[in-house]
């Protein structure tokens, strides 16, 4: 059985919750104007709820899943909210299953875990081990999804040289002017720091971009986040 210092997603899983508990239920986050309060709720209802959990995806469900997200955040003392993120999820959670952790929560802890990070002042980017880079580059697709509507060619690009397309370009493909470029952009950094900026953390995300003027200018104009 593995431990948490040798399961990546565990020890972001503990690692996460120390942050939450660290910063109070009033700290900001960089995670869509959400204080530690609301994105420990979110955390909850996501493993706890699966009545509620498609809206975090899907908009036309978002209402209720985030009035379920509200209440829980008013409902349950801040503490035990990250005592039950910490526990893990329920055994009737779908993210119970073996396997699903790793699939589904790896991205999301760390993202998180930097939400809290970099929202307080004197923040560095951490150094990961091997093997959370790895399972963060394994879920980079992702992107695909947060990048659909962007429409400009987006190429992520890793310190050792490989890469991942994550935009073609959409519909706006090949086409200057306004809403498109003349070109692909390449988004150069450390895996950790692609997946933030992939996920809408731009602000704080430390890469760099390069490309023709007008794609870059377009990309950085173009709001996306999850």
């Amino acid at each position: 059985m593995s431990t948490p210092e040798d399961d990546p997603v565990r020890r972001e899983r503990g690692l996460l919750a120390g942050a939450l508990a660290g910063a109070g239920p009033d700290a900001p986050t960089r995670c869509g104007g959400w204080d530690a309060r609301d994105l420990a709720a979110h955390l909850v209802v996501r493993e706890g709820r699966p009545d509620a959990a498609p809206g975090i995806l899907l908009s036309p469900l978002a209402f209720y899943t985030e009035r379920v997200r509200r209440r829980t955040a008013r409902a349950v003392p801040f503490e035990r909210l990250v005592e039950r993120f910490r526990e893990g999820p329920p055994k009737f959670s779908p993210y119970a299953v073996p396997g699903v952790d790793k699939i589904a929560n790896g991205v999301e802890f760390f993202v998180h875990h930097e939400d809290i990070r970099r929202a307080g002042p004197d923040w560095e980017p951490r150094d990961l081990s091997g093997e959370l880079e790895e399972l963060l580059w394994r879920r980079i697709k992702i992107a695909r999804f947060v990048l659909r509507k962007v429409h400009v060619e987006v190429t992520l690009v890793r310190p050792d040289g490989r890469s991942a397309r994550v935009s073609g370009g959409g519909r706006a493909r090949g086409r200057s002017g306004p809403g498109g470029g003349s070109g692909p952009v390449r988004v150069h950094g450390p895996v950790g720091e692609l997946v933030l900026w992939a996920l809408g953390r731009t602000d704080v995300a430390k890469v760099r971009l390069t490309g023709p003027t007008d794609s870059v200018k377009t990309l950085t104009e173009t709001g996306w986040s999850l």
